[in-house]
């Protein structure tokens, strides 16, 4: 009898009641580029990856203040292989080090989405690969990206080499490092960056 009554509450849990007001749902859907029924299908996410900590009933601030830690989030298949995942989590989330808040999670998946425009993509991009949060892409920022990007496989003199092609090619400015409007400039001309800078809900 107790998995009949388990089985009956998980299929009511997630029915369009009860866990977001209407108004919660609406704002939602204002300020991010999901509808309504994707929204709720974050929610199950989000859910999955701890239902003892996640509640059933995300009204009032409970969005805002329940929180999962990195390690609970990294979890998941779109972020298990990629190498930038700590850095995602730890832009969008509110405390900095990469525990995500119902809120901070939806924020993190709309920017990800097909539909977040490219000048919003370019702006996260530039804050993951910023790893000092100086508004500058250095020479250690670089280096952290290049060695994430290939799984520190290269060597030291590989690297440079690297770097010194990037910051040849990208910076115009001629200060050795990269700012967000040579950032922008670069990568917008990528066809590959809206393709590679996607998450399928």
């Amino acid at each position: 009898m107790g998995n009949n009554s388990t089985t009956i509450g998980d299929l009511n849990l997630f029915s369009k009641g009860g866990i977001f007001t209407s108004e919660q749902l609406d704002e939602y859907q204002d300020c991010t580029f999901f509808t309504k029924k994707d929204i709720l299908r974050l929610y199950k996410r989000f859910y999955a990856l701890n239902p003892s900590k996640v509640p059933t009933n995300m009204q009032g601030n409970r969005a805002s203040i329940v929180t999962l830690t990195y390690e609970e989030v990294e979890k998941m298949p779109e972020l298990k292989e990629n190498p930038f995942r700590r850095r995602i989590c730890e832009v969008f989330s509110e405390d900095g080090c990469g525990n995500l808040t119902f809120d901070d999670f939806l924020d993190m998946f709309s920017v990800f989405s097909e539909m977040a425009p490219l000048q919003l993509k370019l702006k996260y991009a530039f804050r993951i690969y910023d790893f000092d949060g100086d508004d500058q892409l250095g020479h250690d920022d670089l280096s952290k990206m290049i060695r994430s990007l290939t799984r520190d496989e290269l060597s030291d003199e590989e690297v440079e080499f690297i770097i010194e092609r990037i910051i040849e090619e990208a910076d115009l400015d001629g200060d050795e490092q990269i700012s967000y409007a040579e950032f922008e400039h670069v990568v917008s001309r990528s066809p590959d960056f809206i393709r590679t800078f996607h998450i399928r809900i």
